[in-house]
């Protein structure tokens, strides 16, 4: 017995419902560009069909995402379907810095007037009182 053909659908088309480009054009720019890669192959088609399974890499914004393919889908839905659509890969974004603390306070954040005058008395500016 013959085995059913994989269901594909074409990568530009994929990436657009999955809601990583806001068009199907600009995914099919940075295919054609060739900064997609299709389980670590680098494409240039943005023909080249895909398939559940299949592993995808390619640039957006400044972030390298890594994306395993779930299901094919229907449509570009709301967020919640299109996220439904692929397994992210990716490694974990770095955690941002915490906000700088103001030297001999306990709280975080902007310096009060009180502690402006003093820190200008030290530095022997006029502050203008």
């Amino acid at each position: 017995m013959s085995e059913a053909p994989k269901p594909t659908i074409r990568v530009d088309k994929w990436l657009w419902q999955a809601r990583f480009f806001k068009t199907r054009t600009l995914a099919a720019k940075v295919v054609t560009a060739g900064k997609v890669r299709v389980n670590t192959v680098a494409i240039s088609k943005p023909s080249r069909t895909i398939g559940v399974g299949d592993v995808l890499t390619f640039a957006q914004g400044k972030d390298v995402r890594v994306i395993r393919l779930l299901a094919l889908g229907e449509r570009r839905g709301p967020a919640p379907e299109a996220r439904a659509l692929y397994d992210d890969l990716s490694p974990p974004a770095p955690s941002t810095p915490k906000a700088p603390r103001h030297p001999g306070h306990d709280r975080v954040g902007r310096p009060t007037k009180r502690d402006r005058r003093a820190f200008d008395r030290l530095e022997g500016g006029n502050s203008g009182d």
